[in-house]
């Protein structure tokens, strides 16, 4: 199945994943930071979306 190329945003909001540039480019935009810095602390709390926002120093609802 081919990507969707119209997509905005991650199909599962909870959970940050690397795979996809677009989105790698979602999470950048989104937390204000760059990809080494949401790399490394993918790599530092594992890929859940509220525990790299605490370890960005971001909020998340």
């Amino acid at each position: 199945m081919a990507d969707d190329l119209e997509r905005r945003g991650p199909e599962d909001k909870n959970k940050i994943s690397l795979t996809e540039p677009w989105e790698v480019r979602y999470w950048t935009n989104r937390f204000g930071v760059t990809e080494a810095q949401l790399r490394e602390c993918i790599r530092r709390v594992g890929n859940g979306t509220a525990k790299v926002a605490q370890c960005l120093g971001k909020s998340w609802p």
